[in-house]
């Protein structure tokens, strides 16, 4: 394919076209309807030159200068919100609703870290010395963000390490390339040049991001497979990193809750974004007094909801992304149905070109069934029977992840007590899907190294460095 300049790459304060393109597929229709740049080996070469360049004088700048650009930014965004709400559920699939909730939610990363300072820790001040330790920015930074909240996930990422110093270097996924590029040629005046950089490509493009000698930190979300290899090219320059990887993320229903009240509730911490969600709640262990009342309210609420384009007015959920996961959710289920499981089904959605998967519930397999061991990433959850809670505690604990969980009891206390002995980075009681800019955001197991968000999000981009000062005899 020929460069294309609809949708440039920023590099060095540049609108810049990639050295080839590539094309982005709307997933409500399954055809492709137009093309993002792929930056070629030289011109990730060019963009780590400029971010290096750039950043003396970032770093140095005071820190109220940081946060009054950050300030900016969400501004110059703000401006945009409809057109970019558009541009992302074409390309991502999700509603409009979701989206402008996206858009929205990615600003308040802006506002909140730019009310933040890091900062100087005292050890100590005796007679002696005064100890003091300071955070400094490490340098440049490669961020690679999903294709489940493009515009969120990477705000994450680099908001708090612009505001600690460093620069940036981000890379969207392939599949939702397009409303980060855009948010990058809105932004091309507010930074200086090489601060924040946008860059595009395919499959290859990552791995020679992670791999590159002139990248200090990589922040990455996506798979824990992908992890992994993120993790070993990282190690042979001791890059620091953050990973936000996969979960099989688990909720206790216990019979006290209150049904009517709920219910919604939990479906949608489980189908929100057609369950394109690293927290959203894939097995669901509910106690037996209340399985099959539960079972035949999530029924009713997927017959009810419209899936489809999410570009349509009264759609709640949107296609599968791309292919290659709709491939992978229609076969977990395919199985499913082959091993004789039950499955219920919603609404089909439309009929044609989208990667379309209706609302799937799997009523109590066996605990060894894939459908059950592995994260789906998609619209199917498996509703699991319980009668003891500690050996729901056990099998919701029986998982190589812990990225989140949640406990649903109108006993608060003791709901307390269960989400402690859940080994996650993060529990819900009554609720889910909250994750504030304020609050730390981690993985235990193999859901992910390092925190996201907080003051303990912004001090991953800096490194610690302890000063002591003597004093006068």
């Amino acid at each position: 394919m020929a460069p294309s300049s609809e949708f440039p790459m920023l590099i060095d304060g540049s609108l810049v076209a990639g050295a080839a393109s590539m094309p982005v597929v709307n997933p409500a229709t399954g055809q492709v309807f137009t093309e993002a740049p792929d930056a070629s080996a030289e011109q990730l070469d060019l963009v780590i030159t400029a971010a290096k360049r750039a950043f003396p004088a970032w770093s140095e700048r005071p820190i109220a200068e940081r946060q009054g650009l950050l300030i900016k930014a969400a501004e110059a965004i703000t401006a945009h919100t409809d057109e970019l709400t558009a541009l992302l559920t074409r390309e991502q699939g999700k509603p409009l609703a979701a989206a402008t909730a996206e858009i929205q939610a990615s600003l308040g990363w802006f506002h909140y870290f730019a009310q933040m300072t890091p900062p100087v820790l005292v050890s100590e001040d005796s007679e002696t010395r005064r100890v003091e330790t300071r955070y400094v920015p490490l340098g440049v930074v490669c961020a690679i963000s999903p294709w489940n909240f493009p515009v969120m996930l990477s705000c994450w990422k680099i908001v708090p390490a612009l505001l600690a110093g460093n620069t940036v270097v981000l890379k969207p996924s392939p599949f939702t390339p397009l409303t980060m590029l855009r948010i990058g040629a809105l932004l091309k005046d507010v930074f200086p040049a090489g601060v924040l950089n946008i860059i595009t490509g395919g499959d290859t493009l990552g791995p020679k991001m992670t791999a590159h000698p002139g990248f200090a930190k990589i922040s990455f979300t996506g798979s824990t497979a992908t992890g992994k290899l993120v993790m070993q090219s990282a190690s042979e320059t001791m890059k620091r990193i953050t990973l936000e990887l996969g979960g099989n993320d688990a909720a206790i229903i216990m019979p006290d809750i209150d049904l009517d009240a709920v219910a919604l509730k939990i479906f949608m911490g489980a189908f929100y974004n057609s369950a394109q969600v690293c927290t959203a709640t894939k097995r669901l262990y509910v106690h037996e007094a209340i399985y099959d009342a539960l079972r035949d309210r999530f029924v009713a609420l997927a017959q009810a909801m419209k899936l489809g384009d999410g570009a349509e007015e009264g759609t709640v959920f949107g296609p599968i992304q791309n292919e290659r996961q709709y491939r992978r959710v229609k076969a977990l289920i395919e199985e499913a149905r082959q091993q004789g499981l039950t499955i219920i089904e919603g609404p089909q959605g439309p009929q044609g070109g989208g990667y379309f998967v209706p609302i799937t519930i799997v009523d109590n397999p066996p605990d060894d069934a894939r459908v059950v061991t592995e994260e789906a990433f998609g619209p199917v959850l498996p509703l699991l029977k319980f009668s003891n809670v500690d050996d729901a505690i056990r099998r919701a604990n029986a998982s190589e992840f812990g990225l989140a969980g949640a406990v649903w009891s109108r006993d608060v206390h003791k709901a307390v007590e269960i989400a402690s002995r859940l080994e996650t980075g993060t529990v819900w009681i009554n609720e889910n899907l909250y994750l504030p800019p304020t609050a730390p955001f981690a993985g235990h197991k193999q859901s992910g190294l390092g925190v996201e968000n907080g003051m303990d999000g912004l001090l991953q981009y800096m490194d610690p460095k302890t000063i002591y000062i003597p004093k006068a005899a």
